[in-house]
């Protein structure tokens, strides 16, 4: 359960021209979609139109979440990418199933498998080196 004081964290994993990888963790709903959506906007503003968001540490997403997905995959496409999500949790799968928005992301297994299905030449190394 989640207190009024939980929040987001993002954190950049890595990146290159055309791709960028994020660490989304806490919860996404209408106290944090806003800061997703304005770190996500940035990034594709700068080029990085492949976005992969691992949800790895996403313990819960409302509906003002799922719309904040929603409109990041729009703009993805608009701009010739692609949203790709990495490591779905069991809560956030059940609601895009239950909202019949499931064919509507592509979801993966594991940050690595997410990079994978971007474009070769846009593709950062996975792992990143450290």
């Amino acid at each position: 359960m989640y207190s009024d004081t939980d929040s987001i964290s993002l954190t950049d994993v890595v990146q290159t021209e055309g791709c960028a990888l994020v660490r989304v963790a806490g919860k996404l709903d209408v106290s944090t979609e806003r800061q997703l959506q304005e770190h996500a906007g940035t990034l594709v503003d700068a080029g990085h139109h492949h976005l992969v968001l691992d949800l790895t540490a996403l313990g819960f997403c409302d509906s003002r979440g799922l719309n904040c997905l929603l409109s990041l995959n729009w703009l993805c496409r608009r701009l010739g990418g692609q949203l790709l999500l990495a490591a779905v949790g069991n809560r956030v799968l059940r609601m895009l199933t239950l909202t019949g928005t499931r064919h509507v992301f592509h979801c993966y297994p594991t940050p690595g498998a997410a990079l994978a299905a971007v474009p070769a030449e846009h593709r950062p190394v996975w792992p990143p080196s450290v």
